[in-house]
């Protein structure tokens, strides 16, 4: 257990990037395959878009559910790896397993039916229907497999080695990348399938990914043994214990991204340019949400086993350690979004207002990519310590203030559009402020798991 040994006892700086560089490389080929599946899609035009991304709403509802589970997970493991009770987190890990199964299956029925009248709410047009529903019911029916990985993922992290899920998650997407085109526009004996093409390829991809990644786990590339993993009965406890723990960001997770069911709803009166535009924004900013989380990573890992070690001090240089690497990085992010937003919203469309829409997007949202870093990395932080009631706390009021706000800012003030956009920058900078004060508290160096 090299590398719990150096979370404990070694330089902050150096471990913070030894974590948070292999989890951040790995988002960078998550962020290249959604821009590829939106640059394959755009070939269909503005219409396949707007399908892809009233659909991208209600997959990350699934993927709310994963964050509970690998949220009670990171904090359980870490804690248990860093007093060396590598027995128990083996426990943990199992029930996990278990768990994921369980709540996977659960929503990918209730959601393969649910699929129209839900994408009918957030007012998708009849032309978008046609390509989101056989796109959105392909994702269902792999929804375990995407549990099954995330959890897997989180556990390897917990244990401090975050090179193996990015290894496994880079070789799964580089498959994605080259069945995309192949599934979306055929090839040879294979038919054109269009936008669902693109779910299939994605499941395929996370498919490999879970095999992959179980064969280390039971190999025990952990750096300690899981055993009994196909003979592991379920232990309600526990499993309720994970839930606790993992519920309140899973449910601050949850709440953002059902108003967002709300704010797609409003973008969807101004058309299905509008739909478009905002899928291309989401994916640009989709770059800075990406970095933070490998160094939200970094910081529940250094968190959870430093306060494990009985050590609430270097956990909290290392929560702010990473925070300020986070803020560094998406200055950078933040400077390319203010200079040059037409060329990079034209990487993706032609169509003239699709790309003034995403243009302005861009703008709007590159104010507050550094204050984003401070919400995210500090979420991990939190989540490391066990303590997920602050964020909690903080981001379901702001996310359910973003639905009248923009309204407000989009229809009674007349803003148009860019009414939405600014709330999203408003909300992200008062969130950011709150939960960095709260964290500065340091009643966290306490909580009890």
């Amino acid at each position: 257990m090299k590398n719990s040994n150096t979370i404990i006892s070694g330089s902050i700086v150096r471990t913070i990037f030894s974590l948070a560089t292999p989890v951040v490389l790995g988002m960078f080929m998550e962020f290249a395959l959604t821009i590829t599946d939106f640059f394959w899609v755009g070939k269909l035009g503005a219409v396949a878009q707007d399908a892809v991304t009233s659909s991208m709403v209600i997959i990350w509802t699934v993927f709310c559910a994963a964050t509970i589970i690998s949220t009670g997970m990171t904090a359980l493991v870490s804690r248990h790896v860093g007093a060396r009770d590598f027995k128990q987190a083996g426990f943990y890990i199992r029930q996990g397993l278990l768990l994921a199964c369980f709540i996977s299956v659960a929503l990918s029925v209730v959601g393969f039916v649910a699929t129209p009248p839900v994408l009918r709410f957030m007012g998708a047009g009849e032309t978008t229907l046609v390509m989101a529903i056989p796109y959105l019911r392909v994702f269902f029916v792999s929804t375990i497999l995407f549990g099954l990985s995330e959890t897997m993922y989180a556990v390897f992290r917990a244990s401090g080695d975050t090179r193996t899920p990015t290894l496994v998650g880079v070789s799964a997407v580089v498959l994605n990348m080259i069945l995309d085109p192949v599934l979306i526009f055929g090839f040879g004996p294979i038919p054109e399938l269009g936008v669902p093409g693109a779910s299939i390829a994605t499941g395929i991809s996370v498919l490999f990914a879970v095999v992959l990644i179980g064969f280390k786990l039971l190999r025990g590339k952990l750096g300690y043994r899981v055993k009994g993993v196909f003979h592991a009965r379920p232990h309600l406890p526990s499993m309720v214990k994970i839930i606790r723990i993992g519920l309140p960001i899973g449910s601050h997770n949850l709440v953002f991204v059902l108003v967002y069911w709300f704010l797609i709803k409003f973008v969807h009166e101004f058309g299905e340019a509008a739909g478009a535009a905002m899928g291309i924004g989401n994916r640009m900013e989709s770059l800075s949400y990406l970095t933070c989380y490998g160094f939200s990573v970094a910081a529940a890992t250094m968190v959870g086993q430093n306060l494990g070690a009985g050590n609430p001090r270097r956990a909290a240089q290392c929560a702010w350690g990473a925070m300020g690497v986070g803020i560094g990085l998406t200055m950078i992010i933040t400077v390319l979004f203010l200079s040059i937003p037409r060329s990079i919203a034209g990487i993706f469309t032609t169509d003239p207002e699709v790309l003034a829409i995403a243009t302005d997007y861009l703008i709007i949202l590159g104010l507050s990519q550094s204050t984003m870093a401070i919400e995210i990395i500090l979420e991990g932080a939190f989540s490391g310590a066990g303590d997920t009631v602050p964020p909690m706390m903080v981001s379901i009021p702001g996310a359910v203030a973003r639905i009248p706000l923009a309204y407000y800012l989009a229809f009674t003030l007349g803003w148009g559009i860019n009414g939405i956009w600014w709330t999203l920058t408003i909300t992200t900078v008062v969130k950011a402020v709150v939960l960095a004060g709260w964290f500065r508290r340091g009643k966290w160096r306490f909580k009890k798991v």
